[in-house]
Parts: C-alpha cells; sequence; structure tokens
C-alpha cells in the first residue's frame, strides 16, 4: 500500500447504484490519473495565471480485462448496459479497486468495446472516473 492514495483525498460518496459492487480483477490497471479542477492562462509575456474552480480532486482510473472468461466479461458489460446500474456513463455505482484495497465510487467515461477469440473475450480499455469513496 502507497503512503497515499487517491482514497486520502476523496470523500465519502453514495452511488446511484449500490446493491452490488464490480469486483471483477483486471489484468492490469493501466493509469490513475488525478488533477484539480485548475486551468492556465498563458499570457503573451510567456506568464501563467493559474485559475482553481473549486478544490475537488478529480481522478481517473483506466483498467484492462484483456483476458477474462465469458463470465467475466458478461459481468462487467451488464454494469454497463443495465439501466438500473451504470446505465452506460449515466449512473454511479461501487467499483473494488483491486491494488489499494478500498471500494470507490465511480461511473464510466468510454464506450464498451469487447473483443472475442472464442475461448476468451476481452476489454481493451476502460475509463472510470472516481466519484468518492465508500468509507472503510
Amino acid at each position: 500500500m502507497a503512503l497515499k492514495e487517491m482514497y486520502d483525498y476523496l470523500d465519502t460518496a453514495t452511488p446511484d447504484y449500490s446493491s452490488t459492487t464490480l469486483s471483477v480483477t483486471p489484468q492490469e490497471v493501466l493509469q490513475e490519473e488525478g488533477q484539480l479542477n485548475q486551468v492556465v492562462h498563458l499570457g503573451a509575456d510567456g506568464s501563467e495565471e493559474v485559475i482553481t474552480y473549486s478544490s475537488d480532486k478529480i481522478f481517473y482510473v483506466n483498467l484492462r480485462w484483456s483476458t477474462k472468461g465469458a463470465v467475466d466479461i458478461g459481468t462487467i458489460l451488464d454494469f454497463y448496459y443495465d439501466a438500473a446500474k451504470a446505465n452506460g456513463i449515466a449512473r454511479s455505482f461501487k467499483w473494488a479497486h483491486p491494488l489499494d484495497g478500498h471500494t470507490y465510487v465511480v461511473k464510466f467515461r468510454d464506450k464498451m468495446i469487447r473483443s472475442d477469440t472464442g475461448f476468451y473475450q476481452g476489454i481493451d480499455s476502460v475509463r472510470l472516473k472516481v466519484i468518492g469513496k465508500i468509507a472503510d
């Protein structure tokens, strides 16, 4: 476990869908991206002015399930397509982070692309926006 994790910077949140947690372990956590709600305005002289819109931290996680069985991929697709669960990118849900052991409230942020090799299926990349955390 890291000395600091995104969990340490997020507020507790309540997901739109809370009956189950998406906990299919990915082959890879490609990236965890973090940023503040800020923009930089550059002056003609090369100077910078940073405007901070809020103190909220913004996190995204990119995952890959490159080769999984049909049941695991079906679970992910069910979360994405079911109107009562994530409903595409519209609704938040609980997601179990496989590396830091915490549960987060997230939303899908991309379209869903599935590959099928016959025996295995895969989802090459899924981007999740982290809305908040579930208190431990």
